[in-house]
């Protein structure tokens, strides 16, 4: 009869939904494919995903979620009423009050739109959180204590970067550097180096199977085809994880970078809390081998893997759906 309220990771690369009560039921990627002659949606997440980079003229496979936030707001109001129709968890009389996790330094505007898109999916009431924040709760960090936790949340648009204290964000940096620009570097590097011209999810399996950011952390190799920049012709050639390294070197400084630069702003209290506990990694990036060894490095700290990367942050939302209450009071208040 009644709606359940519902949290939402509304990623880049991936859209996580948690039902309250059910758990994580959802976990597709961020992709609408549409016909550009009719304007109609053909498929939403996994469907269209397989999709990309092989549909006709006339369809074409959209990520409406760039760097994070909303790139076309009806491609997105369009992928959120999907999922939430599949879900049935609107009630007969009412409607599910709704979390929604975004980057932390994203503009009123674009709050506003992904606000909007979601209570035109059919949300009552929707709530705004930040990423690392929620993050942290879904790896089981306790941040309500008077002491410092970090985040390092590496989705597939942005990586945000965060110190927690008190039940809130003390220092934090977002950055457009993340999953889908790595996969992005690949592609790119494979086009100078071999002259082989490959699609995104040819990227994507050569970052999951054979890619390090850490000097000598891996020694594997993979085949993978394209289509030849001078012949025109397919071609199959092998890539190894120590080239994959270099090609990643750049973009992975910007991450350690940002970490640095919030550590930099840390207050002395809070710093001497994170030495003692380490930084936690979560997000899809944080899968990335040898991440957590570069970093623990280039940091001077340990940083530790979450246990369930990829669902930190709708498992988060979760946590959080059970104090929804007293979170609408506190927007209130």
């Amino acid at each position: 009869m009644f709606a359940r309220d519902i949290g939402i990771d509304l990623g880049t690369a991936n859209v996580l939904i948690h039902v309250k009560g059910k758990g994580i039921v959802l976990n597709e990627p961020s992709v609408v494919a549409i016909d550009k002659n009719t304007g109609k949606v053909k498929a939403v997440g996994e469907e269209a995903r397989r999709m990309v980079g092989r549909t006709p003229g006339n369809i074409v496979a959209i990520r409406p979620l760039k760097d994070g936030v909303i790139a076309d707001f009806e491609v997105t109001e369009a992928m959120l009423k999907h999922f939430i129709n599949k879900l049935n968890v609107k009630g007969v009389l009412s409607k599910p009050k709704m979390l929604i996790c975004c980057p932390t330094n994203i503009t009123s505007v674009e709050q506003k739109a992904i606000k909007e898109a979601a209570e035109k999916s059919g949300g009552k009431q929707v709530f705004l959180e930040d990423e690392p924040k929620v993050a942290a709760i879904g790896a089981g960090l306790d941040i309500i204590q008077p002491s410092g936790n970090m985040v390092i949340d590496i989705g597939g648009g942005t990586t945000d970067v965060a110190v927690l204290s008190l039940g809130d964000i003390v220092t934090s940096t977002s950055i457009k550097m993340a999953g889908n620009k790595l996969d992005n570097e690949i592609l790119n590097y494979i086009k100078k180096e071999y002259k082989l011209l490959i699609g995104e999810r040819t990227s994507e399996d050569i970052k999951v199977k054979v890619a390090t950011v850490f000097p000598g952390g891996r020694d594997e190799s993979i085949d993978i085809r394209g289509r030849d920049m001078v012949t025109g012709l397919p071609r199959t050639i092998s890539v190894n994880s120590e080239e994959i390294e270099k090609a990643l070197r750049e973009s992975v400084a910007l991450i350690v970078q940002a970490a640095k630069g919030v550590l930099e702003r840390t207050p002395p209290e809070l710093s001497a809390d994170i030495i003692d506990k380490g930084v936690i990694l979560t997000g899809g990036g944080a899968l990335l081998h040898g991440l957590d060894q570069l970093l623990t490095d280039e940091l001077k700290i340990p940083v530790i893997v979450a246990d369930d990367p990829m669902q930190c942050v709708a498992i988060g939302t979760g946590i959080m759906l059970e104090n929804i209450d007293k979170l609408a009071k506190r927007k209130l208040g």
